[in-house]
């Protein structure tokens, strides 16, 4: 069992915050599991989470060569690997950083792994360098957040997708996230999202005992633990004003509150069960004319 899966929600955190400060690169971390975003450097995972998300826009397969984008790649560019196999004939990958893999066994295991499915993937057998892999892609990846989303033409993109990404976005942003998004979406496209309203620390709500000021600092918000904190409905509230309808696939709930309400920052104290008890939801989010 890994030793930070032993630590309690308190010490994640007091460790996180002095380990964030040393002078070591995301990837140093990344190489020790530390700091990791997302499990998409795993083929099988990659490839069910796109499915998923990739049916909800093309069932059936009925569109050809559409436009993609992924929000929030983390560790891996796989999707761009995935993308030929569903038609896609262009892949934005949009991040807030360079966290994804520069070296190539990722994606060629990723390739391995769609050929043994007998589906179409990239020939990345003489690809050496990370740029030479978007080109062979058609992919480009961008990782300044929200000024990169800003760089991608109006109505051109038909499916904009996300794994456990939107809870990650800086409370501030959110709206201007959503903004951008509805901005670059085509009048018939699709957006999927899976969101993990949990605490990201212990699997709870102990990301609500700390008070708005606090935990939205950059001190806070930039040491390897951040979630916006916005809740289900009021997320559901931001994607609706700003022009999408909102078709909720799914919604996971607690039985109990995991955390116990008495120690919730008095902003969330008296919030309804019904709101504390979502612990994660996808939604299905499209245009509204």
């Amino acid at each position: 069992m890994k030793i930070k899966a032993l630590l309690p929600w308190w010490a994640k955190i007091f460790a996180k915050l002095i380990l964030s400060r040393m002078p070591f690169n995301y990837h140093v971390w990344q190489r020790v599991d530390l700091f990791k975003h997302g499990g998409m450097e795993r083929p099988e995972y990659a490839y069910d989470v796109f499915t998923r998300h990739f049916e909800r826009f093309n069932p059936g397969r009925l569109r050809k060569l559409c436009v993609a984008l992924e929000l929030g790649c983390g560790d891996s560019l796989a999707s761009a690997v995935l993308a030929p196999a569903f038609d896609i004939d262009k892949m934005y990958l949009v991040d807030s950083g360079a966290f994804a893999r520069d070296d190539m066994g990722p994606y060629l295991e990723m390739a391995s792994f769609m050929e043994s499915k007998g589906l179409k993937a990239p020939d990345l057998s003489q690809v050496r360098s990370l740029a030479d892999f978007l080109g062979k892609c058609n992919a480009s990846y961008f990782t300044e957040g929200i000024s990169s989303l800003r760089k991608i033409p109006t109505g051109s993109v038909d499916f904009v997708f996300s794994q456990a990404v939107l809870e990650h976005v800086r409370k501030a942003e959110f709206i201007e996230m959503t903004r951008e998004m509805r901005r670059i979406i085509k009048s018939d496209g699709v957006c999927s999202h899976s969101v993990d309203l949990k605490d990201h620390l212990g699997g709870a709500l102990n990301n609500l005992r700390f008070s708005e000021p606090l935990w939205e600092s950059d001190f806070m918000a930039e040491s390897g633990f951040y979630t916006n904190r916005i809740r289900f409905e009021d997320m559901l509230d931001i994607f609706s004003k700003e022009g999408f309808w909102v078709d909720i696939i799914s919604v996971e709930r607690w039985r109990e509150l995991p955390t116990p309400r008495s120690s919730l920052s008095k902003e969330f104290r008296n919030l309804p069960d019904e709101q504390l008890l979502v612990s994660d939801f996808e939604v299905v989010l499209r245009p509204r004319h």
